[in-house]
């Protein structure tokens, strides 16, 4: 008789359904489940929080278009990993979790750990199920990653119990399941795409914005093709960033935003300044949600009389916040393919010679110089645009981006190009800090399974690495050469520096005198990664800042750490509309 365990069967069904990563923390009652997927074949990248191993499981399937798999233990271990199962199906990224949970028969007993952990992840996950007897695992695993993938992406939950781990069954007695497909490609309507390209050609002032679900879609090649032969503006969210090179000719991010110290005449006139969205008449929105990231397709953001056609993969989402003037429901890259057959056949092009080609690229000229000003200053410590001036200079056009914090991430985003899809991870759009790590773990590990040459760029505010900065362990474990970006201000927003924070010692208990915002002055991260076994640089010169990251860069055997000090008031250009936050610091 061929007996098989619980731990064998899930770890041999992902397997099946081409589940390759698995990211945890092991304990009572699945490290059998975990040593069982290596005996599988499945990569398990033990993690220091399950938090973390969530968010590294997700990257993996927005990379990959397969969930990863995050294993977890019972009870907090579960809790733990809900932040990473919520920021997955906020992004729409397949994942799928496994926890332990009690024994069967201790149920209501109060177990150790015990907790209604199926109940609890119906709110944070497509499906949310604990397989009845060993026979059905396979089953259950097949539906969770194929929900996971199917319709709209997101979390998904298997509930093992404790006593099935290690329990046997004859395998003639399991249930076969084979891997579920890729997901069903659908198409928009035809008389819909026909209207689509009406609307397009009646417009004055065209826009593209190119969202995430574009990237996820696998759909640059034919995209890229659409706005070169159309000849349309477009504008990439900051997860859209990459599905055509930001250095496109066409790309018009620099003139989403101003400086208030522009002067009316270099804004030539617009009174509210966000050009690229405020004066669009008609926007071609692909793979990306009119929510928060986008104000909501609202004035005074966009133009009150704007025309959206809508380009997404799940029917409930048409609508939300703006009536659409065509709705095109189905899968992203087929849609784009069925524009471009109509462009093909027809021959319209939008003319380069517009006056609102003019405007955006008076634009994006006034931002670089505004840019460029900053980024040149010569003052020590330096500001956030010296150092991100001076990093897109060194970093290789493939590198993977991952980046978090407050305006660490909101300027690098404006000043780190992107050249190629899913080479950009960040907050998203559950605006989630801590995710940094986690997600470079993820690429780190993909990259080196595909035998890829790509470096893994982690740029993090020093609030941000705080919440996952023990996974510099993992990452020294694994020896993954991430190199790692600390943008040390001193604090969330803002900080003060060290003679500032000496003085307010001086002045009583701290937890009544110092600013909510700020942290250790100076503090060393840079020697986190030493202890570890990594190379810590501490930086605060433009020098010191290009040397250091030319030597991790180079250094393909271990991680990095670049601790930059940068001048605690330092801050972004003032923004006419606030991205973020409305909070006066």
């Amino acid at each position: 008789m061929d007996e098989v365990t619980g731990a064998q069967l899930i770890a041999e069904s992902l397997k099946a359904q081409k589940v390759e990563y698995m990211f945890g923390i092991v304990g009572v009652p699945v490290i059998e489940v975990a040593m069982a997927a290596q005996a599988a074949g499945i990569k398990y990248v033990g993690m220091r929080n399950e938090q973390a191993a969530a968010y590294a499981a997700s990257a993996v399937g927005y990379l990959t278009g397969r969930p990863g798999s995050c294993l977890v233990v019972s009870g907090p271990g579960l809790v733990h990993a809900l932040g990473g199962m919520a920021n997955a199906n906020m992004n729409c990224w397949p994942v799928v979790v496994i926890g332990g949970s009690a024994d069967q028969n201790q149920e209501t007993a109060g177990a150790f750990q015990e907790f209604p952990q199926v109940e609890a992840c119906r709110l944070y996950s497509k499906f949310s199920a604990r397989p009845s007897s060993l026979e059905i695992i396979p089953s259950v695993i097949e539906k969770a990653v194929r929900t996971s993938m199917y319709g709209r992406p997101g979390a998904c939950y298997v509930d093992i119990a404790g006593d099935m781990v290690n329990a046997k069954v004859d395998r003639s007695k399991v249930r076969v399941v084979s891997c579920c497909p890729s997901p069903p490609v659908s198409l928009a309507h035809h008389d819909a795409i026909t209207e689509a390209i009406s609307v397009l050609k009646a417009a004055e002032r065209p826009l593209v914005i190119i969202g995430k679900g574009a990237a996820y879609g696998r759909a640059e090649t034919g995209l890229r093709e659409l706005v070169e032969m159309v000849g349309l503006p477009f504008l990439p969210t900051p997860m859209g960033k990459g599905v055509l090179p930001d250095n496109h000719p066409n790309c018009v991010a620099a003139a989403r935003s101003r400086s208030a110290s522009l002067s009316p005449s270099q804004c030539s006139g617009i009174r509210s300044c966000d050009i690229a969205l405020l004066q669009a008449d008609v926007v071609l929105l692909l793979g990306a949600r009119l929510n928060w990231i986008l104000h909501f397709g609202l004035h005074p953001r966009f133009d009150p009389n704007v025309k959206i056609i809508q380009v997404d993969l799940c029917a409930e989402e048409m609508g939300n916040n703006v009536r659409p003037a065509v709705a095109l429901l189905g899968d992203i890259n087929a849609i784009v393919i069925q524009l471009l057959e109509v462009v093909q056949k027809d021959g319209w092009k939008y003319p380069s010679n517009t006056k609102w080609w003019s405007t955006l690229k008076d634009k994006i000229a006034a931002n670089a110089v505004i840019s460029k000003t900053l980024a040149l200053q010569p003052t020590v410590p330096m500001n956030y645009y010296t150092v991100f001036h001076h990093v897109s200079q060194l970093l290789p056009d493939d590198c993977i981006i991952v980046s978090e914090g407050a305006n660490t991430m909101d300027i690098g985003r404006t000043m780190l190009n992107n050249y190629f899809p899913r080479h950009r991870l960040d907050a998203g759009t559950f605006g989630t800090m801590g995710v940094g790590l986690g997600f470079a773990i993820a690429a780190a590990t993909v990259v080196r399974s595909e035998r890829s040459d790509q470096r893994i760029v982690c740029v993090e505010g020093d609030s941000a690495f705080g919440f996952s900065g023990m996974e510099v362990e993992t990452m020294c474990r694994y020896n993954l050469p991430v190199v790692i970006i600390v943008v040390n201000n001193n604090g969330i927003y803002s900080g003060v520096d060290l003679e500032t924070w000496k003085e307010m010692e001086k002045m009583g208990d701290l937890t009544s005198v110092a600013p909510p915002v700020t942290l250790l002055p100076e503090a060393r991260y840079d020697e986190v990664m030493t202890a570890f076994g990594g190379r810590g640089f501490l930086v605060r010169t433009v020098e010191e800042l290009r040397r250091a990251l030319q030597l991790s860069l180079g250094d393909w055997e271990r991680p990095s750490l670049l601790n930059v000090l940068i001048d605690p008031s330092s801050d972004r250009k003032q923004q006419e509309f606030p991205w973020l936050t409305r909070a006066n610091l």
